[in-house]
């Protein structure tokens, strides 16, 4: 191929981020082909041997790449057969095809896991911060006007309720990804007596893959590691950008703390929410992967197609930022401070109680309807007659999901024990991988 194609086709620099999981494939494919007797005991004991110095070359960074390295894949088996006559014997019964599907897959496990125990981190922080806010008063906004008086624990808990959902994702995300393809070839299988099962139970993948061709050319649990970076980039963002809007000086509800602001480089007055500003554009990263990926994917013919090299920039970028954007966000979110005197002062506002005047004539037996009309021509007229204050509206709106302050502790411990939970299948999945 001319040069400047074969720069063009090259990936090595992209899915240099898969070595481990070659590694740890190869080695399990390795004991898959020892188990069917197609490879000898001292071949096996060779090629486990190259492969454990090829992934320590690896990871010090003294691994030479070479010009003719097409990928991580071909740059592993080239390195091996200089290591061992044995590594020529490695690829029976594999194709790239199913050995890419394979490393991503083993990845996506990896991330899926990964952020789940990153999204505890934020979900904590803001159960923490609501049961200690469980009854600061503030007004709840609807069109970003005045609305019904809340709490400020019962706000923050609204955003820790997304978050663990996202968690659901990622969970349907690492399941979507524990099949095991190797086996499949290119995609017509192999004549060759593999032990499937063998090789997936190395790997501690859960399902054996049913069709050769979907097996190499499915990337849909790809798309549901992706759209599970997105869902969280997003709620990231709408966290942000209420603190934004609560930092600034027009509603002084938040505090920025010297550890999550930055100030001017001409203005000596200002703090300014930088990371609360760069999780809202953030965003934009995962999904922008999201749909580079899907749109690799849309009309490409069965079975494998090199369109699918795509596949791992797309992702990568996806869930690289909505790794970095969880840690950043659960640091940021144990950082806030309030001002409690601010909120207060915005939630006494008689009109936040309007709601609780017209209910009041409903208790009495005045049709809703009507007692809006009445309700709403007293706010018209200035006249509001308000029926209690808002510490006693709080205290009656104490309803499953509802903001009295009783209602938010109790939701804040449950969220943690949730979150606990999440914790506890993060840290125990992926089980470990041969050769480390």
């Amino acid at each position: 191929m001319d040069p400047a194609l074969e720069r063009f086709a090259s990936s090595i620099e992209t899915d240099f981020e898969l070595y481990r999981y070659d590694i740890a494939g190869s080695i399990a494919h390795a004991r898959g082909l020892g188990a069917a007797g197609l490879l000898s005991a001292r071949q096996l004991a060779a090629i486990e041997r190259g492969l454990g110095r090829i992934k320590k070359e690896l990871d010090a960074g003294k691994f030479e790449f070479r010009p003719t390295d097409e990928d991580i894949h071909t740059a592993v088996e080239r390195r091996l057969t200089e290591l061992t006559p044995a590594g020529g014997a490695l690829h029976a019964g594999r194709s790239r095809n199913d050995q890419v599907a394979l490393d991503l897959r083993l990845y996506c496990r990896d991330v899926a896991a990964e952020a789940s125990d990153l999204l505890v981190g934020v979900v904590n922080a803001l159960a923490s911060k609501a049961e200690a806010h469980a009854g600061w008063l503030m007004p709840g906004f609807t069109h970003m006007q005045h609305a019904q008086p809340i709490t400020l624990g019962h706000h923050l808990l609204a955003h820790a309720e997304p978050m663990l959902r996202d968690a659901v994702r990622f969970r349907h995300a690492y399941e979507s990804a524990d099949e095991m393809p190797l086996g499949s070839g290119a995609l017509a299988a192999t004549t060759l007596p593999l032990k499937r099962e063998v090789v997936a139970k190395l790997l501690g993948v859960s399902r054996l893959t049913a069709n050769s061709i979907d097996a190499v050319s499915d990337r849909d649990f790809a798309l549901d590691l992706a759209y599970a970076c997105v869902s969280t980039s997003i709620h990231l963002s709408r966290l942000a950008e209420d603190l934004v809007i609560w930092a600034s000086a027009e509603f002084g509800f938040l505090k920025l703390a010297d550890e999550i602001a930055s100030g001017s480089s001409l203005m000596p007055q200002k703090r300014n929410p930088d990371i609360a500003e760069l999780l809202r554009g953030r965003a934009g990263r995962s999904i922008g992967g999201f749909v580079a990926l899907a749109t690799v994917l849309k009309g490409l013919p069965l079975a494998y197609d090199r369109d699918l090299q795509e596949d791992k920039p797309a992702l990568f970028t996806a869930a690289d930022n909505a790794l970095d954007s969880l840690l950043a966000a659960s640091i940021m979110v144990e950082h806030l401070e309030f001002d409690r005197d601010r909120l207060a002062a915005a939630g006494a506002d008689p009109a936040l109680l309007a709601t609780d005047a017209a209910e009041e004539l409903v208790l009495k037996g005045v049709p809703f309807r009507q007692a809006h009309e009445k309700v709403g021509g007293q706010v018209r007229d200035g006249k509001l007659q308000v029926p209690w204050d808002a510490a006693r509206s709080l205290a009656r709106r104490d309803l499953p999901g509802g903001p009295s302050p009783r209602r938010v502790v109790a939701r804040a411990r449950a969220v943690r024990r949730e979150a606990a939970a999440i914790g506890r299948w993060a840290t125990t999945h992926p089980p470990p991988l041969p050769g480390e």
